[in-house]
């Protein structure tokens, strides 16, 4: 499957990427399309990495496309399955499915990048810089906004009443009932089982490239505590960790995406 993608660049014009193009991953069951938008351009790439039940077309990440295609760098989006345009199912989704997803796009990607990650997309980034930590030359940077790593446990399960969590051992599943703004979802056995096997927060860990870290003080998803436990475990000293006293989970306002676009500066040099 294939169509052209289209966004708009600081100055009004409009800067078409490449043909959507469809990743296939799996066999039998587990088969889906994975949806990516890659805009050619120069090293460093640009590397995003969503949030839990985002998609590649949120505020953030037009806002990095944009500021790449001014740049003349070289921008990769994409979906997990579950989400956006891509295949399969959420309900099929967990962190390891996530997680080879983001690998399968990462190696398709030529050149140094810098991995661009939103809540879910920013425990990824982590993951995805540790599993290639072998490849020199390959990730320039980390610029992580609200970070969710270790969120399945830390974040989701231990904050479900005891209730919510006997009936996700039982059944399998808990659908979380639609809110003013936000539609039902489905929090599985699976999802919750697979994040056990990723976590990250429990130990020292060993990244090779500087982090930068961009979180709000008034996030009620992801704490501004939990982003300084992040960076007490990063064992980098070129760790930065900006705090937003006003921002939200989203990070989106204006001078949200102009903070964004100032730290990928500089992990451009």
């Amino acid at each position: 499957m294939s169509r052209a993608a289209v966004s708009v660049v600081p100055d009004g014009d409009f800067a078409v990427t490449e043909p959507t193009a469809s990743l296939e991953l799996g066999e039998g069951d587990a088969a889906r399309p994975i949806v990516v938008d890659r805009r050619p351009g120069a090293a460093p790439g640009l590397f995003w990495l969503g949030g839990f039940r985002s998609d590649r077309t949120g505020g953030k990440a037009l806002a990095l496309d944009a500021h790449g295609a001014a740049r003349g760098l070289a921008v990769t989006r994409f979906d997990y399955s579950g989400h956006g345009d891509s295949g399969g199912r959420f309900e099929d989704g967990t962190i390891s499915r996530w997680l080879e997803e983001s690998l399968a796009v990462f190696d398709a990607t030529v050149g140094e990048q810098i991995l661009v990650g939103s809540s879910m997309g920013g425990w990824l980034a982590l993951l995805v810089a540790l599993a290639r930590r072998t490849s020199p030359g390959r990730i320039r940077a980390l610029v992580l906004i609200a970070p969710a790593a270790d969120f399945t446990e830390d974040l989701m399960w231990a904050g479900l009443p005891p209730e919510v969590q006997r009936t996700i051992l039982a059944d399998g599943v808990f659908h979380v009932p639609a809110g003013p703004t936000q539609d039902s979802y489905p929090i599985t056995r699976a999802l919750i089982e697979d994040g056990r096997r990723h976590l990250v927060l429990g130990a020292e860990i060993p990244l090779d490239c500087p982090v930068t870290i961009l979180q709000g003080v008034a996030d009620t998803s992801v704490p501004w505590r939990h982003a300084l436990r992040l960076v007490s475990r990063l064992t980098r000293t070129d760790v930065t960790l900006t705090l937003v006293p006003d921002g939200d989970h989203r990070l989106s306002r204006p001078q949200d995406l102009e903070r964004l676009l100032k730290a990928v500066d500089a992990a451009i040099g």
